[in-house]
């Protein structure tokens, strides 16, 4: 692919020899006005290590820069050094490399023989997988894409929550108020409705939650009756996690649970003696951590059960040894935060260095109404209800614009369920969300609908051409605003990806799919594609199909399906 930035870095570096061409590509900048040129030098930074004033530097790079094809011209304008890129020999290349069967535009070979495990999802067994746990799910599969697009193996661990004392209420719940066939009728439902009652009954007699904890210790302890009933719980929940997993194309690797590590924390723990690292506090064993400012990381309670930093840390040593990974991510909410810090630092004590390795992913929570989603309580937004309503709704929209249109139902699954996941990463991160109905299910404006559409209408005026786009055009015919605005975009795009898997950030791509469609649309409406003059309609139509496998591309990253047809 053409570096525009390298292609200007590298004959500057032959001028500056006090900076290599790495570190002045470092400080090129894009203007946000086409008439301050298409790469920019702020000279400011040079003027410490050159002695001379950025006016001074700008004037003698403006004279000294040597002739390159790509290069139209460079100006000196208050000490910048603005260059304007050859627009005809710009776009022939750009098309070029888009189209070039060869490569996947915007790829890499950089994580080649690298691993990244990616740790995300992990609702808890017997809890329905509502709206709370859609970020996590979202987040992760994005990266996971966006990893591997950039050349990494990628691992997804799916480290369910099926384990600890919840299912000891679940397995009193049973006993006391349910049955065999009402669980069997309600599945995951109902096992949510137990749980909620456990809450309710225990408020009034706290005596349940005693037996709520001996009926998780038969369970440590390998009782017969509570690891069945712990078992049916598994597979209930599993079958109906899986559903929603296919909605959204997600699968796993690992789906290794906390339960996996059980057998596995005793080592934990001896490691950490050896080391001298526990310390004994009111007859639980921690790990001080005072010098790095944080509270002590508890690992062993008074009742000599492990916690689940000592199950976290087991379950990254595990990782490191069965994947050998070159990263790790944990996809969890920003309010887990002091948690991750803890663990990292312990491991990073234990003297393994690729406790440096760990990186915590974190992001907003999800409330409603301003109120913390609670599933004891009752107040969740379940996601098996979220996409249905999503895609009755796309349906229904299709119905009255296209009713004809093949396969209906399959795109309505995928543009409903395509709009809530765009949704969620539209945004920062680390930005909390208040969950409304309203909002989540209007698709218009900035939406993944928008960039579904886009995408469809590109490829409509493909299919109407009926001729195979070609890469060999003249790109002198595509230096009008609207084709250089959206050549500009179109370039941006290995640059977003890049830094969307530096960042950790999603919702980079999803904003750089945005702009890329209300590009493409401004072109579209400002030019006919299906001209009579060949060497127009040949070059705009390469421009159209540059589009099309670009937004195909970037969907596919977030986790989004591109329809042919919408």
């Amino acid at each position: 692919m053409t570096d525009l930035k390298a292609l200007i870095a590298e004959p500057l570096g032959s001028i500056i020899t006090e900076l290599s061409a790495e570190d002045i590509r470092a400080l090129l900048e894009y203007p946000p006005n086409p008439d301050m040129g298409d790469v920019a030098l702020p000279c400011f930074q040079l003027s410490k290590v050159l002695r001379r004033s950025p006016v001074q530097i700008a004037e003698e790079l403006a004279k000294e820069f040597p002739a390159s094809p790509m290069v139209e011209r460079v100006e000196a304008v208050k000490g910048y050094l603005n260059v304007f890129i050859d627009q005809g020999a710009f776009a022939q290349a750009l098309v070029s490399d888009i189209l070039d069967e060869e490569t996947q535009y915007g790829s890499s070979a950089e994580g080649k023989g690298k691993t990244v495990v990616i740790d995300y999802s992990a609702p808890n067994i017997a809890k329905p997988f509502h709206i709370g746990h859609l970020r996590s799910t979202v987040i992760g599969k994005a990266l996971y894409n966006i990893h591997a697009f950039m050349g990494y193996t990628c691992v997804g661990i799916n480290h369910l929550g099926d384990w600890g004392t919840q299912f000891g209420k679940l397995i009193v719940a049973y006993k006391k108020w349910g049955s065999k066939e009402a669980v069997e009728e309600g599945l995951i439902g109902a096992l949510m409705e137990l749980y909620v009652r456990f809450h309710d009954e225990a408020e009034k007699d706290p005596s349940l939650d005693e037996e709520a904890r001996q009926w998780f210790v038969k369970m440590e302890h390998g009782d017969e009756e509570a690891l069945s009933l712990w078992k049916w719980m598994m597979e209930i929940s599993l079958e109906e996690f899986k559903k929603i997993y296919a909605l959204l194309d997600v699968d796993f690797e690992s789906w290794a649970g906390e339960s996996f590590y059980e057998d596995k924390m005793d080592a934990v723990v001896e490691d950490l003696t050896q080391k001298g690292l526990l310390t004994e506090s009111e007859g639980a064993q921690i790990v001080d951590l005072s010098k790095y400012d944080m509270p002590p990381c508890l690992i062993v309670k008074t009742d000599g059960s492990t916690l689940y930093a000592t199950r976290d840390i087991a379950a990254a040593m595990y990782r490191k040894k069965t994947y050998d990974f070159d990263k790790c991510l944990y996809v969890a909410g920003v309010t887990q935060s002091l948690h991750f810090q803890q663990w990292f630092k312990v491991v990073e004590m234990m003297g393994y260095e690729w406790a440096q390795d760990l990186y915590h992913v974190p992001f907003g929570t999800v409330s409603m109404g301003g109120e913390k989603l609670s599933t004891r309580k009752g107040k969740v937004v379940l996601l098996d209800e979220l996409f249905g309503r999503a895609v009755t709704k796309t349906l229904a929209t299709i119905e009255e614009k296209n009713p004809a249109l093949p396969d209906k139902e399959e795109v309505a699954r995928q543009m409903g369920v395509g709009a809530i996941v765009f949704s969620d990463l539209s945004s920062n991160r680390i930005k909390d969300v208040s969950f409304s109905w309203d909002e989540i299910l209007n698709f218009d404006g900035e939406t993944g609908p928008y960039v579904q559409y886009t995408h469809a209408r590109a490829g409509s005026v493909l299919r109407k051409a009926g001729e195979e786009p070609v890469p060999d055009i003249d790109g002198s015919l595509l230096t009008d605003a609207e084709s250089r605005a959206l050549l500009k975009t179109l370039y941006l795009f290995p640059e977003r990806v890049r830094q969307a898997m530096e960042d950790r950030e999603p919702s980079i791509v999803t904003r750089y799919l945005v702009d890329l469609a209300q590009s493409f649309n401004r072109f579209y409406h400002e030019h006919s594609i299906l001209v009579d003059d060949t060497g127009l309609r040949a070059a705009r139509l390469a421009l159209t199909a540059c589009t099309r496998r670009v937004l195909r591309t970037g969907l596919t990253l977030i986790g989004l399906a591109a329809p042919e047809r919408v």
